[in-house]
Formats: structure tokens, C-alpha cells, sequence
């Protein structure tokens, strides 16, 4: 595409990738040079949300190599069902397992979340037209059964929040993190103690990130 039909946004862009190309490029081009001659080696599994406003690789200030990211909508991970059909996010968990060999598995939800907030409507009875993202969110429904009476749609918070839909962004982590324990790779590793499931959640309003504790199954603030 010629230059004079780019829009805002594409040479936002571009500016940004020649900007990434110094960097890395030129600065510091050992760095790159052992990514392309030796492969990615990265620790970490991310799984994360497709939300513009939150990136892990930015939030963490990760550097290339660092994080085997998976973003979708809600940061959802879906039990483990081999039946053939396409499987995104089953793929890069069984890649970054099995293939990669990271050692700690991050399912990192956020604040504000869409998909979450669709997931509320989708099960309070609300019409919906869509293809595709009830159905995906559909698969985190029952992290919403501890906390909502669907007589009163109340929802019972047992970590102390007034902001409800924080507590059921804070349940579908949990519920991902237990998904996980569904793929036998993924649970035999854990078992071996040579791979870890963290679950964060990041409050987009104050910046504050808070980790799941796995075995009381509670969130709280990280330092």
C-alpha cells in the first residue's frame, strides 16, 4: 500500500516496528542473532486476553524470548477435549508443554473484561446475538455458580470486593487454572513439581496485580 492511503494508526505502526528494529537490530543485535540461531527457550506460558489495554509482554516488560503468549477472549483455558475439531489454545498449551518444556503456566485475567461481562449476561437469561464469543465464554459458566443466586442474581462475594464482577473476572482465572489440570501432560508435570500453574488477575484501575494462592484457592495482592 502506498504511503500517502496509510491510515493513523498502520504508521503508528510501522513507526513502531522501526523503532523495535533499532532496538533490537541494530543496538543489540547479538541478541536477536541467538533467537534466530538457537530457537525460543522461553520459561513461561502466558495465557492472557485478547483486551487491547492489557498486554503481558508490556505489563511484565518482558523481553523477545521470554514469554510463549496465548491471548483469546476472557483468557480462557477449555478442558482438555482431543476430539479433533481446532483447538487454539489447547495447541500452544500442548506445544508449550510438551514441545517448548516451560516450567510455570500463567493464566492472567484483568479488570473491565468484556468477555466476562458478556459470560453475566449470557447467564442471567439476556438475548445475545453472536457466533462465536458466547459459546468460547460459555466454557468458564460454572465458575459463576458459587457466587451468583440466580433467584436474586446476587452475587455471594467471600473475598470481600463491592465490585462483583471483579469476583467472577477473579473465578474464571481459578476456573482456567483448574482446566488446566485436565490436560494429563500438563497434570503430570505439575505432580513431577517441574511445572507450576499461577493464576494473576491485574486491576486495570490502580495498576495493583493479585496472584491466586492454589491452594486456599484465594486472591491476594502481590508486592
Amino acid at each position: 500500500m502506498p504511503s500517502r492511503e496509510r491510515s493513523q494508526p498502520i504508521r503508528q505502526l510501522l513507526a513502531g516496528v522501526k523503532g523495535f528494529r533499532a532496538r533490537y537490530y541494530e543496538r543489540r543485535p547479538d541478541s536477536m542473532k541467538q533467537l534466530v540461531a538457537e530457537g525460543q527457550h522461553p520459561e513461561i506460558l502466558m495465557i492472557g486476553c485478547s483486551d487491547s489495554r492489557v498486554d503481558p509482554a508490556l505489563l511484565t516488560q518482558s523481553e523477545p524470548g521470554e514469554l510463549f503468549m496465548v491471548r483469546n477472549v476472557a483468557n480462557l483455558v477449555p478442558p482438555y477435549q482431543p476430539d479433533g475439531s481446532y483447538h487454539g489454545t489447547s495447541a500452544a498449551i500442548e506445544y508449550a508443554v510438551r514441545v517448548l518444556g516451560v516450567s510455570e503456566i500463567i493464566v492472567m485475567g484483568h479488570s473491565q473484561c468484556g468477555g466476562i461481562q458478556g459470560l453475566i449476561r449470557l447467564r442471567s437469561g439476556e438475548a445475545v446475538q453472536d457466533d462465536f464469543v458466547s459459546p468460547w465464554v460459555s466454557i468458564a459458566g460454572s465458575a459463576l455458580d458459587p457466587y451468583i443466586d440466580q433467584a436474586t442474581s446476587h452475587v455471594k462475594d467471600s473475598e470481600g470486593s463491592d465490585h462483583w464482577p471483579n469476583v467472577v473476572e477473579r473465578a474464571v482465572v481459578r476456573t482456567s487454572v483448574d482446566n488446566l489440570m485436565t490436560f494429563p501432560f500438563v497434570r503430570e508435570r505439575v505432580e513431577q513439581r517441574t511445572l507450576n500453574l499461577h493464576g494473576w488477575w491485574f486491576d486495570l484501575g490502580s495498576g495493583e496485580l493479585w496472584g491466586l494462592d492454589t491452594t486456599t484457592k484465594m486472591f491476594a495482592l502481590m508486592e
